[in-house]
């Protein structure tokens, strides 16, 4: 059987000290930036929800205080009682505390009778469709405006402390996700030898504690995250239980129970699967556990899809399944390529073919990526212009920036895989590695030094035979020493098939043994032996050959570690792999906290839609046409005025225009000329210029006046009182 061995590098510096490999080194630094990726993405979640309109709008001033307050929102929110608060010019409540649905996504709630006039602040609390909280405030007035003493928190909600702890834990759960489910794929499907080799299997066991924790974390700080943003209602079990009756507590608490069922997976797995001998029992087992995982894998995507971007929007029906096939590829890839690092740099040998298949798996993640990301894209960018001009859609772009490069990256290792499919020569890679450091070692005897000046005859024929056979050469020099010296390393010297180290400190005997072997050191031993007042001694000299066995034993596994160690290194087609997996690793966990900033992030269809809605609501909610009042003074004896221009219906498209100027004291001003020009700044269009006709004594008029788009524009009137006076008076006004 091929396989695959890992690469150990000699130990230097520091790392040597520490008895970090190179490749351990490596892995520490890709965590590291993985723990930096999430940390500088870990900031406030967007709201995915926005109002878009509301009765009294914002900044209203009407003549009679109403009898309640409506807010309506780009998307179904979760609302409950206190969720909306109407405060007095006092910061007193005058609300009933109560809201109600009105539908088409509006809600309200009832105010108290006999208000005041004054400025009234109404302030909002509540949670988007994708599980997201919102939160804003804005005022309006009965009569005419006044001072507040409202002083609204500001810390925005989802934000502070709390929010950086919940969306942390939200990171580390997607983390968690793939590395459990990717890892126990990779080992079930590409490489079931995997599930005795210790390193891998404290990968999906700590991809389960990963997963576990975090969910946990989200479901005590849901309270907290989505309300009043204080770490001790964490553990207030009244809104504990109040998260459990939405969407998202039931998605946490069926993620945790699907745990349960996948501890039991992974201990079967890792227990009764890796046990089993018989081909057959172990095949069925393996489809048995193929089936149960299966399912425990869609369960735990179906709480993301259920809950998040998936479950709100246009086609919700269909893109909760497609979503989660996407994370279910997304584990099959980036699980399965965590496991392979590890494998190839901790796992003691690896079968090649398990690389092979794991690189068709990977090829299919891909493609199921590529498929289901398109749709999703489109599902939640919806134009061109929202995928440059939003926060979701520029991630988008670097999201799939990466994906490049990590594909550029994965065809590098499934070449290296090609090539270690093929063999050397007609030997299979590590038989060629073996070789080579057959030869090194003939190239490189090892000279073992004497044990004692004493040394020679049969004990010295003892230790030669002991270093030659270290050395992978001849047995013979074993076999024809004499003493219980040439016996005791006869285990250790009957096979040459096991070259030594080059560290002589594990191929020298020991002093003590090699001078009790000597027949010099035992001449007067042999004596007192002879003599039965030295009997007792025999039991001490047993003793000391059970030691000289056991160290001698403890050589020898120092020996073969380090051959093999040696063989690894000599492989000349893995290093390239181990490179490769290894930069793709890199780029995945990137993309990971690329991926996960994208879930947090108002998706660019929603945004355009709500501006879209605020617009149209703000307009709809105008009263007859827009009414603009500028005074003028030119500085002339007979230049001071007002100029009031109608504009109906005051929204894009065709308006009617119509513009009158009038003295301080009321009556027309019949003034030579007027000129006005509309700018739209923020859109670099403007001015556009409108020629008035007069139709009466400081009456002028226009028909058709076209403002194309929706915004701020600027009103610029020019007013001529004389020959050589005039002036030019602007105002901005909200226009669509």
């Amino acid at each position: 059987m091929r396989t695959i061995a890992p690469r150990f590098g000699a130990h230097s510096g520091a790392v040597s000290r520490l008895g970090i490999t190179p490749g351990a080194g490596r892995l520490l630094l890709v965590v590291a930036l993985f723990l930096g990726a999430l940390l500088a993405a870990a900031t406030p979640v967007s709201a995915h929800a926005a109002l878009t309109g509301s009765d009294p709008k914002q900044g209203a001033v009407v003549d009679k205080a109403p009898d309640r307050v409506t807010l309506t929102f780009s998307e179904n929110v979760a609302m409950s009682d206190g969720s909306v608060r109407v405060l007095d010019p006092s910061g007193k409540r005058v609300d009933s505390g109560k809201t109600s649905d009105f539908g088409s996504n509006t809600y309200g709630v009832k105010l108290h009778k006999g208000l005041p006039d004054g400025t009234f602040t109404v302030a909002y609390q509540v949670v988007s469709a994708d599980s997201h909280p919102i939160s804003g405030a804005f005022t309006f007035s009965v009569g005419a405006p006044s001072d507040t003493k409202v002083a609204l928190p500001d810390q925005e909600v989802g934000g502070g402390f709390v929010g950086g702890l919940y969306g942390f834990a939200r990171y580390l759960s997607y983390a968690g996700f793939i590395l459990v489910v990717g890892g126990a794929a990779f080992v079930l499907g590409c490489w079931p030898r995997g599930a005795g080799v210790r390193p891998v299997q404290r990968l999906v066991v700590s991809g389960w504690l990963t997963l576990t924790a975090s969910t946990l974390v989200m479901l005590l700080l849901r309270a907290p995250y989505t309300g009043s943003g204080k770490i001790a209602d964490a553990f207030d079990m009244a809104k504990l239980g109040d998260v459990l009756q939405t969407k998202t507590g039931a998605a946490l608490v069926s993620r945790l129970l699907l745990l349960a069922a996948a501890a039991l997976f992974i201990a079967v797995l890792f227990g009764a699967y890796e046990k089993r001998t018989d081909p057959k029992e172990r095949k069925d087992l393996a489809f048995g556990l193929g089936i149960g995982g299966t399912v425990v894998a869609i369960g735990l995507a179906a709480t993301w899809a259920m809950a998040e971007h998936a479950s709100t929007g246009i086609q919700a029906g269909i893109a909760m399944p497609v979503d989660v096939v996407h994370l279910l590829a997304v584990a099959a890839w980036l699980g399965g390529l965590a496991a392979l690092v590890v494998a190839l740099y901790f796992a003691p040998s690896m079968d090649s073919g398990a690389v092979r298949r794991f690189s068709r798996v990977a090829f299919c993640s891909v493609v199921a990526l590529a498929a289901t990301g398109l749709y999703q894209s489109w599902r939640q960018v919806g134009s061109w212009s929202a995928l440059t001009g939003t926060s979701y859609g520029q991630l988008l772009l670097v999201k799939i920036g990466l994906v490049v490069v990590l594909v550029g990256i994965a065809w590098i290792s499934r070449r290296w895989t090609a090539r270690i499919a093929g063999t050397a020569g007609g030997m299979a890679p590590e038989a060629a590695a073996a070789a080579v450091v057959e030869q090194r070692a003939r190239r490189k005897p090892v000279t073992v030094p004497a044990g004692g000046a004493g040394d020679s005859g049969a004990g010295s024929k003892g230790a030669s035979s002991e270093a030659a056979s270290s050395e992978g050469s001849s047995s013979k020099g074993a076999a024809s020493a004499k003493g219980s010296s040439s016996k005791a390393p006869s285990t250790e010297s009957s096979s040459s098939k096991a070259p030594s180290t080059e560290d002589t400190s594990l191929e020298e005997p020991s002093t003590e043994g090699t001078a009790s072997d000597s027949p010099s050191s035992d001449a007067s031993s042999s004596k007192n032996a002879s003599s039965s007042k030295n009997a007792p001694k025999a039991p001490a000299k047993e003793a000391k050959d059970s030691q000289r066995a056991a160290q001698l034993a403890r050589q020898q596994a120092a020996m073969n570690t380090a051959r093999e160690k040696r063989i690894r290194d000599a492989d000349p087609l893995r290093s390239g792999l181990r490179r490769s997996v290894l930069a793709e690793a890199g780029v995945a966990v990137v993309l990971l906290a690329v991926t996960t900033v994208l879930t947090s992030t108002e998706p660019g269809r929603t945004e355009e839609e709500a501006a879209a809605s605020k617009t149209a609501a703000e307009a709809a909610q105008r009263s007859g046409p827009l009414i603009i009042t500028i005074p003028f003074d030119t500085g002339a004896e007979d230049g001071k005025g007002t100029v009031r221009l109608d504009l109906d219906p005051g929204r894009t498209g065709s308006n009617d225009f119509h513009l009158y100027v009038k003295r301080p004291n009321g009556s027309a001003f019949d003034v030579p000329e007027v000129k006005v020009s509309f700018t739209l700044k923020s859109k670099d269009l403007g001015p556009l210029p409108v020629a008035p006709d007069r139709i009466a004594t400081g009456h002028w008029t226009a028909t058709g006046v076209q403002l194309p788009m929706a915004g701020k524009w600027k009103v610029a009137v020019t007013v001529r009182t004389s020959d050589i006076d005039q002036v030019t008076v602007n105002k901005n006004a909200q226009i669509g």
